[in-house]
């Protein structure tokens, strides 16, 4: 058991936490290194991190691994992040060993056939498993998955939108909302990621790059967390 685990049956209990995996590619160039390399490096940190999660009793741990936005990229870092998801398959034993559910939110539409295929098996594979929820964020954005909502809403000839009708329709709807943001790699801004589902989560920007991300890293903020006082815009 998680030395954690303690205090998370003292507190209110910790459900969803969502990284945003940024600083791979200024990590690689400090180090000499191309980009790609250190979105390799990035990926491999991936596996270590949601194992950690998945002892710390939470629901789920959203990852926020290629944007709506980064096709903008140069064609080669474009393609080799394509690639990245092909590399999931071969853990796919690790993952339902461990008993952590893999799930995809984003588009699919413009992701190769061959990756999108990788996760589709990833996510099969793995559809029994009862623990952690890892909620992989590919070609995600979320004001086109607001959007998205809003059309299929719309479709079903609703007249009546609250806010739980518009959750209902996000590609984020089994899963709760987010406890913690967590953004490595300097930048402090929230860059399209779960914006409805963050509402009202503590924010962390850390200047640590994503590839030196540790598990102290993720339990020293848990600790931070339980510093702070959650009031949800009401007064205690």
């Amino acid at each position: 058991m998680h030395p954690f685990n303690n205090l998370l049956m003292e507190k209110e209990r910790i459900n969803h936490i969502a990284l945003i995996l940024d600083g791979n590619g200024r990590w690689a160039k400090e180090k000499g290194k191309s980009r790609t390399y250190g979105h390799k490096v990035g990926f491999d940190n991936i596996k270590k991190i949601a194992l950690h999660a998945s002892t710390l009793n939470l629901k789920a741990l959203s990852l926020y691994c290629f944007s709506t936005e980064n096709w903008l990229r140069p064609k080669e870092e474009v393609d080799f992040l394509m690639n990245i998801p092909i590399s999931f398959e071969k853990d796919i034993e690790y993952y339902k060993s461990n008993n952590i559910k893999v799930i995809v939110s984003g588009r699919k539409d413009r992701i190769p056939i061959n990756t999108l295929n990788a996760l589709n098996h990833l996510i099969n594979e793995t559809k029994d498993s009862t623990g952690l929820i890892l909620n992989i964020c590919f070609d995600y954005g979320a004001l086109d998955d607001i959007k998205n909502a809003i059309n299929e809403i719309i479709k079903a000839g609703i007249k009546e939108v609250d806010e739980n009708t518009i959750y209902s329709y996000l590609s984020s709807k089994d899963l709760p909302k987010v406890d913690i943001l967590i953004r490595t790699g300097k930048e402090k801004r929230l860059s399209n990621y779960l914006l409805l589902e963050s509402s009202y989560a503590e924010l962390f920007f850390i200047d640590t790059y994503w590839p030196d991300f540790t598990e102290k890293d993720l339990d020293n903020i848990i600790e931070e967390y339980y510093t702070r006082e959650r009031r949800y815009g009401g007064i205690k």
